[in-house]
């Protein structure tokens, strides 16, 4: 941290805010000031956070710009709190992504990842990360991320594969990971295994084929929407309760085209109530027919090969297509009179590669996998035992939902980009494990492994990887574990878990963070996910382009309710602006009227009710921000913000500050208020809107950093609820007035001679100049004589209010406006009326509308019944 600068003079602000002009300066002072860079020897309690590393794959979409700003936010808050805080930045190298998208841009050069070979192709992904890894980070500052630049990290730099190689050795030395035959989802297209999380399932129109398989009473009919996998069917499955074919288990019958014969075999897992109560198996190519294959002991043979062409069935179908295959095959069957029905179109759930987006297969394949359930035990019990918050709370569930019944986890990958396997195999067998520090084995014959791990096994070490780990580094000691994890409730399962599983194995049992806070996805503004297909998808960078960075994250703030997905729309990031605007103007005001945080604010004795509330609804409001804020409540705490701001601060104390600014007697004091409740509005507003607060509060205080400024704590003072009364009293006092002159057809910036009776039995002499000026209410005169009078009750009493009106409005306008408004609602009440009086009407119409009808009919009258009384009060023209 560098030292404390001398205190700057105050500055006089311009007219209006100008985001583009400051964000990026103000960004690049914070950074060479180092008010983002901790100190692990600090003795302050550290606050930690990593970042969930965006992929290296362009550049970051509103998703990002949302969780980001959360992040800042906590972090920015916990700064200010007085924590050594880290968040430390960082990228995922997105192993299949990036595979992708490189091998696309070859073909579109016309080459392949295998015409230039693995070492080439690395040094052109390499390339890649440079260019499009270095457009996320200029995104993350242009964001206003309070990160820490000197830690930044990425999952394959030097240090973080030292750590993979670390842990996966440790695994395998203790039998965690090995290496067996499963069923896999496989992209031909990729020739690669995928994730659960790089499948996208979508229900697309398919066919249901029937087909018998055997003859006469040695037949079956099965159904399948993926004809061409009979060819490694190894039995056909019934239930063993099924009486229609309690005579063919444990038969042979003949399996069609292939020359072969297969069992029936009786398995509970078959529905007998579900089509022929018959399912074919097929266990090298369906994940429900591969347990099936597992408990029978059935054989497994692979009929595809890693391009998705069928494969060693010694068939006329070995070297077609999959999807030329399924038709070839059924029209084969067809030939054969084997096909016994067909229903298209057959709407059902297809997996899809979220890269190459075509459909996945399930494929038998030789893999490697770390044995989950002792990890996942410990990850389940750091919950169960109070270690780890899920935030929310209903959130848990889903947790355990998923720790509690994963499978083992295919963590190989058939890529080049990527840790690579430290697996090393003999010229006789032999297969060792290497470690970081280990040379590989000398002599003929040996290789290593060609796959490269899945990218979520190196993520999964990010919260100690990135902090130096297998070293026992000084941040090691002082930053882990991190303190909260900010992520989407959709990478629950992916990245949480995982990380939760290593974090502990890894780190003696210590979990890699207290808090798990899950938000929701942003979506569109009618809540619909956002799609390039669809044409709903936002770019960020476009919002902060027109509106400011603040307004972007204000937005998303203000939507942030925990664990719950995030409308947002443009006119929202236009309201945010317009929020910013409000406040820039209010402290312009202030300032130009002399507000100050120079001066001490008095006493509260010696304080107006304006003031007193003021300063009383302020105390409220940190405690409040802070309750919400300690809860992840972004969405409420900002609200809070934005009501307190508008509807409080600019709407009526400013309004009650300008009369008191005329007196000289009050004025000292209101200039303390309001630059104190400007001080501590734009402490408590800074983590969310940092370039707008700084901006504001360095030109009202001339001191250096909001960034480094201390969060605001409440007084302490004692509220004052009569101060409290008093002033919801003017409010209700105030808008009644306002709106009794709106309809009598005085214009707002009219004054009007008024006597105001009961002011002093209701408690409020002292604000009734404050009345007057807010509702441009001049004394009565000598001559004074009302025109318009009514009573207000108030809760601390009964005021008249009585009012010349003469020469105030233009009578005959006003009678020709009244008149208008009154045929417009004698035809509404007559319409309502027929309606009513109807009972074809009536009789037929819904509840809800016959109400609503109803309450259209009372309205109607009572404007009415206001306008007939306004046309009576008036003088004749």
């Amino acid at each position: 941290m560098t030292e404390t600068l001398p205190q700057q003079a105050r500055t006089e602000l311009p007219a209006q805010f100008a985001p583009a002009e400051v964000e990026g300066e103000l960004y690049q002072r914070w950074v060479e000031r180092g008010y983002f860079t901790p100190d692990a020897a600090s003795d302050k309690p550290p606050f930690t956070i990593v970042i969930p590393p965006p992929n290296v794959t362009g550049s970051l979409h509103i998703g990002h710009a949302f969780e980001h700003t959360l992040i800042d936010l906590i972090i920015r808050r916990k700064r200010m709190q007085g924590f050594e805080t880290l968040w430390l930045p960082g990228m995922d190298h997105a192993s299949i992504a990036v595979h992708a998208l490189v091998e696309k841009q070859l073909a579109a050069e016309g080459t392949s990842r295998r015409e230039l070979g693995r070492e080439a192709f690395i040094e052109r992904t390499w390339e890649w990360k440079a260019e499009y890894g270095g457009k996320i980070l200029a995104q993350m500052r242009r964001l206003g991320e309070s990160v820490d630049w000197t830690r930044e990290r990425f999952t394959m730099d030097e240090k973080s594969n030292r750590a993979v190689l670390t842990i996966f050795k440790k695994l395998y030395d203790e039998g965690l990971i090995y290496r067996a035959e499963r069923l896999v989802n496989w992209s031909p297209t990729l020739r690669s295994v995928l994730s659960d999380a790089e499948v996208d399932h979508e229900e697309v129109e398919g066919e249901l084929v029937s087909m018998r398989y055997g003859d006469g009473d040695a037949s079956i009919v099965v159904a399948t929407t993926r004809v061409e996998t009979m060819l490694g069917d190894t039995a056909v499955a019934v239930h063993p309760d099924d009486e229609r074919y309690k005579h063919l288990v444990g038969t042979l019958i003949e399996l069609p085209l292939t020359g072969r014969k297969i069992p029936v075999v009786a398995d509970t897992h078959v529905d007998p109530e579900f089509g022929t109560g018959a399912v074919k198996v097929t266990p090298a190519h369906d994940p429900n027919d591969f347990e099936i294959g597992k408990r029978h002991e059935l054989p497994m043979p692979t009929i595809m090969d890693e391009q998705g062409r069928i494969a060693h069935t010694g068939t006329e179908f070995d070297g077609l297509d999959r999807f030329e295959a399924r038709v070839a095959v059924r029209e084969a069957l067809r030939a054969q009179g084997r096909i016994v029905a067909e229903k298209r179109p057959y709407l059902h759930s297809v997996g899809h590669s979220s890269r190459s987006k075509e459909p996945i297969e399930p494929r038998l394949s030789l893999q490697w996998f770390v044995k989950v359930a002792p990890l996942a035990k410990a990850a389940g019990d750091a919950v169960r035992e109070g270690k780890v918050a899920v935030n929310p709370p209903e959130m848990t569930k889903r947790y355990f939902d998923w720790v509690d019944n994963l499978h083992d986890w295919c963590i190989s990958r058939q890529l080049w980009w990527g840790h690579r396997i430290p697996v090393w195999y003999g010229p006789n067998g032999e297969q060792i494990c290497l470690g970081p520090d280990e040379q590989p084995p000398a002599g003929e014959g040996w290789r290593q492994d060609e796959d490269v791990l899945d990218t979520w096994f190196s993520s999964g070490l990010w919260p100690f990887s990135t902090l130096g780990w297998p070293e026992k580094t000084d941040d090691l000691a002082k930053f882990y574990p991190t303190s909260v994890l900010v992520t989407g409730y959709d990478i629950l399962f992916f990245w949480v878990v995982r990380m939760m599983m290593f974090g502990i194995y890894a780190m003696d049992g210590v979990p890699p963070f207290h808090t798990i806070a899950l938000h929701g996805m942003v979506r569109d503004q009618h809540g619909k996910k956002m799609s390039k297909t669809v044409g709903n998808v936002v770019d960020p960078l476009d919002w902060m382009d027109r509106f400011g960075t603040d307004a972007l994250r204000f937005t998303m703030a203000r939507g942030a309710n925990p664990g719950t997905d995030v409308p947002i729309s443009e006119e929202w990031v236009a309201g945010s602006r317009n929020f910013g605007t409000k406040l820039w103007n209010a402290t312009r005001f202030a300032m130009m009227n002399g507000a100050t945080v120079a001066e001490p604010v008095p006493a509260r004795d010696a304080l107006t009710d304006a003031d007193r509330w003021i300063l009383d609804g302020l105390d409220a409001l940190v405690s409040e921000v802070d309750g919400l804020l300690d809860d992840y409540q972004f969405a409420k705490s900002t609200e809070a913000l934005y009501h307190f701001v508008w509807d409080e601060f600019c709407d009526w104390y400013l309004e009650l500050a300008k009369v008191q600014l005329n007196d000289e007697n009050r004025a000292g004091a209101t200039r303390a208020v309001l630059g104190h409740v400007l001080d501590v509005v734009l402490r408590l507003l800074h983590p969310v809107s940092p370039y707008l607060t700084e901006t504001l509060w360095t030109a009202l205080t001339g001191e250096e950093s909001l960034v480094i400024a201390q969060w605001p704590s409440v007084s302490g003072a004692s509220a004052d609820p009569v101060a409290k009364e008093r002033i919801a009293a003017v409010q209700q006092l105030v808008t009644e007035i306002r709106r009794f002159r709106s309809d009598q057809g005085i214009k707002p910036g009219q004054r009007v001679a008024t006597r105001l009776t009961g002011m002093d039995a209701a408690g409020l002499t002292a604000l009734t100049a404050s009345v007057r000026a807010l509702v441009k209410l001049d004394e009565p005169g000598a001559e004074f004589a009302a025109t318009a009078d009514f009573e207000l009750n108030l809760p601390t009493g009964a005021v008249t209010i009585e009012l010349d009106t003469s020469g105030t409005i233009d009578v005959a306008a006003e009678r020709k406006r009244l008149a208008k408004d009154l045929a417009v609602n004698e035809k509404e009440l007559a319409g309502c009326v027929a309606k009513l009086g109807n009972p074809a009407f009536t009789d037929k119409a819904p509840a809800a509308v016959v109400e609503k009808i109803t309450e259209r009919k009372a309205a109607a009258e009572a404007e009415i019944e206001r306008i007939t009384a306004r046309l009576a009060s008036l003088p004749e023209a």
